[in-house]
């Protein structure tokens, strides 16, 4: 498994400037995003994409679904807060999140 540092201050507010979409989780060391889609099946393709990347990256998400919606929170939990692998991970969220047609 490869190490990666916990982010914090300057660094870890320029990798958040790569992925605005996502905002830090209020009550942990984490960052999270929410996403909308056409219909269940929409979501659920994209969960099953982001679910293929996840494992290859081996840093997999915690995440929700509902109907439409999707919520994901990211963390390192070997670090205990946010680090480059969520950052790597975000990105290729979004890019799946636009490719599978996503609302917002």
């Amino acid at each position: 498994m490869v190490t990666t540092a916990r982010l914090e201050g300057a660094a870890r507010q320029q990798a958040l400037n790569i992925i605005p979409e996502w905002h830090d989780v209020e009550t942990r060391d984490a960052i999270e995003r929410h996403f909308r889609f056409h219909d269940f099946s929409a979501a659920f393709a994209f969960m099953m994409r982001v679910a293929f990347v996840a494992e290859t990256m081996n840093h997999h998400p915690e995440w929700s679904n509902v109907w439409s919606k999707v919520h994901i929170t990211l963390t390192s939990h070997d670090v205990s807060g946010v680090s480059t692998r969520d950052i790597d991970l975000a990105k290729e969220i979004d890019r799946l999140a636009k490719d599978c047609g996503a609302l917002s």
